[in-house]
């Protein structure tokens, strides 16, 4: 049990840590980092598809993904933990590659975009869609969590604020979608029935929870996830 709840907090944490240390670094050591962010179809924002994820514009913006990075994350990783890692780091690297390609850019004065929320989005979409693909009853209650707790960003994809990066929620939106898609046949299985015409595998118990874990919670918080363009100020490092 406890190798099993250190396997499902560890990475998700590690990484919200990691996203706070720099992001209180830049703030009292009064930083910039925004350069580290993906500035659209310009060799020098290639570096952001990596980077871009760990820089936030202000204690509002990494709050706001902060929570759904840990508990997005320890679904992923508590539910499919042979291909969360794999996961991961595909929707973290096409989504990232996506906005450098197609994310808005101001060519007089260049435009970078920051924050984890392409992550955020692509985790959510992974989570949703994988079990739906799988049809999967139990994992198909962790769907129906996620949209019960996250079902409001999908306005995020939707071009409504100038100072949002719709791109990036968008993009990690799609990549979700399609890791999902492409994993649909890796982790846990759902069980066959003898009157199903399919291979016969049966379900990895260990790879799941039962419902009532899946599901189990109080009323969650309002949570307003940002992903911000931010134009870098020449007057600070």
């Amino acid at each position: 049990m406890a190798k099993q709840i250190y396997s499902t907090l560890f990475y998700p944490l590690f990484f919200v840590v990691f996203i706070w240390i720099i992001f209180l670094s830049q703030h009292f050591g009064n930083y910039n980092f925004t350069h580290f962010g993906v500035l659209p179809r310009d060799a020098k924002g290639l570096g952001g598809i990596i980077t871009s994820v760990f820089i936030h514009g202000n204690f509002s913006h990494i709050v706001s993904n902060t929570i759904p990075l840990l508990v997005l994350g320890m679904l992923l990783f508590y539910f499919y933990k042979k291909i969360a890692k794999a996961a991961f780091l595909w929707i973290w690297v096409v989504s990232g590659l996506w906005l450098w390609i197609g994310g808005r850019n101001n060519i007089t004065e260049p435009t970078y975009h920051i924050g984890a929320s392409t992550l955020v989005y692509g985790l959510a979409g992974f989570l949703f869609f994988s079990g739906v693909f799988r049809k999967h009853l139990r994992l198909m209650v962790v769907s129906m969590l996620v949209v019960f707790l996250y079902g409001g960003i999908v306005w995020g994809i939707f071009p409504i604020k100038e100072e949002m990066s719709w791109e990036g929620h968008l993009f990690g939106l799609i990549a979700g979608i399609l890791v999902a898609f492409n994993y649909r046949k890796e982790g846990p299985k759902r069980r066959v029935y003898q009157w199903e015409e399919e291979d016969g595998e049966t379900e990895d118990f260990n790879e799941i929870s039962s419902e009532e874990n899946a599901s189990q919670g109080d009323e969650p918080p309002q949570i307003h996830i940002n992903y911000i363009i931010t134009k870098k100020d020449e007057n600070k490092p």
